[in-house]
């Protein structure tokens, strides 16, 4: 009996150090690692950023998707690390929109434009102002409404909008961030089930149609290559649903599937520097910073959430955050970024992408997955 209570005692002493050991993965940063610091400094990167084309020197000067993604990032990480100051620098680049930079707002008429409406949303979630809101539920309603005879629609686009989806449907792996976010956004800021119900149906229709049985995705039908950041898109968009999908939804169950069986296969594809390449399952690619943080965010999410083994992806996930750290300039740019790329059936076409450094595009997911380490 004596032995059976030592043995009992000397369990629970060592339960603590069990879970701390666990959880360490996501913790106990080295000095300039952590998510605290970092996000800081990519945040106030992207506050002395200008618009991205702001000086394009024809129109439409509007404001791009990947200044969206960042914007939308570096909120969300300022609501995380509870920095007033960074939200109140976040607001007054907004606050021109209402009057001299209104029409940087961008035309609901893509995925690509239509994704800007996730920041005013998430400003309303966190001032509770209500202008905020108006601007950012009606460009998700817009995207659901039938196109008006001024915009250009493919018959695809047509059938689509006809048959419940999104007009702005095109079959790129990249809509399942932008779509999903954007109605996801419009869910938490008004808790109508319509937003998120209409961002589950579309996601199962891009699950169904564009994931392999490797888990990874090609950029599009026509386009049989796992290309890296549209990947990216795709993880991310699916944390970002599931973390509202509420848990009797019909799809749930199956958008659950698709984001484990892809996590499970990114696991396999993880370089030894903890990046992924720019092509995912091309070993001698070179690797690309956009995509790791994108993966890496979903992964954070996964592991808080509970959908995904602490034990098993912790370490990846320290692994990818302390090699996107790595990637860092003094200024707070990551390099290394795969530059704007549309779909394309040509393997060297992307193997040939450009990398640049401080783009956007890699700057966000770094903020989102701050805000999610921290939260």
């Amino acid at each position: 009996m004596k032995k059976n209570i030592i043995v009992i005692v000397g369990l629970l002493l060592a339960f603590p150090a069990i879970a701390s050991a666990q959880s360490a993965s996501l913790k106990n940063w080295p000095k300039g690692s952590s998510p605290e610091e970092i996000g800081s400094w990519v945040a106030a990167r992207f506050v002395a950023t200008p618009h991205t084309n702001f000086n394009k020197p024809t129109p439409p000067r509007v404001i791009t998707y990947a200044e969206s993604c960042a914007w939308y990032g570096a909120l969300k990480f300022a609501k995380a690390s509870a920095n007033r100051s960074l939200e109140s620098d976040l607001i007054k680049r907004f606050e021109p929109m209402f009057k001299q930079e209104a029409a940087m707002i961008p035309p609901v008429t893509n995925v690509d434009y239509a994704v800007f409406g996730s920041v005013p949303l998430q400003l309303y979630i966190q001032t509770g102002q209500i202008k905020y809101k108006e601007i950012g539920q009606d460009i998700a309603d817009k995207q659901w409404m039938k196109p008006g005879e001024d915009v250009k629609v493919t018959p695809e686009q047509l059938n689509a909008f006809n048959n419940g989806f999104t007009w702005h449907t095109r079959m790129w792996i990249d809509d399942m961030f932008m779509i999903t976010t954007l109605q996801t956004q419009a869910y938490r800021a008004t808790n109508d089930k319509k937003y998120i119900d209409r961002a589950a149906k579309e996601m199962v229709l891009y699950l169904d149609s564009l994931q392999k049985q490797n888990g990874l995705f090609f950029h599009a039908p026509d386009v049989p290559f796992f290309w890296a950041r549209g990947n990216g898109w795709m993880a991310a968009g699916m944390a970002e649903l599931l973390s509202s999908l509420p848990k009797n939804n019909p799809d749930r169950s199956r958008i659950m599937k698709g984001y484990q069986t892809m996590m499970a296969s990114l696991l396999k594809y993880q370089a030894p520097s903890g990046l992924w390449r720019q092509l995912i399952d091309e070993p001698a690619c070179w690797e690309e910073s956009s995509s790791t943080g994108m993966f890496t965010y979903a992964m954070v999410v996964g592991v808080k959430k509970g959908w995904l083994d602490e034990k098993k992806y912790g370490a990846a996930v320290r692994k990818a955050w302390l090699g996107l750290v790595a990637y860092l300039d003094v200024n707070g740019d990551i390099k290394d970024v795969c530059e704007g790329t549309n779909k394309k059936n040509d393997k060297q076409y992307y193997l040939d992408r450009k990398r640049v450094i401080g783009d956007l595009h890699g700057q966000a997911p770094i903020l989102w997955t701050a805000a999610a380490l921290i939260d």
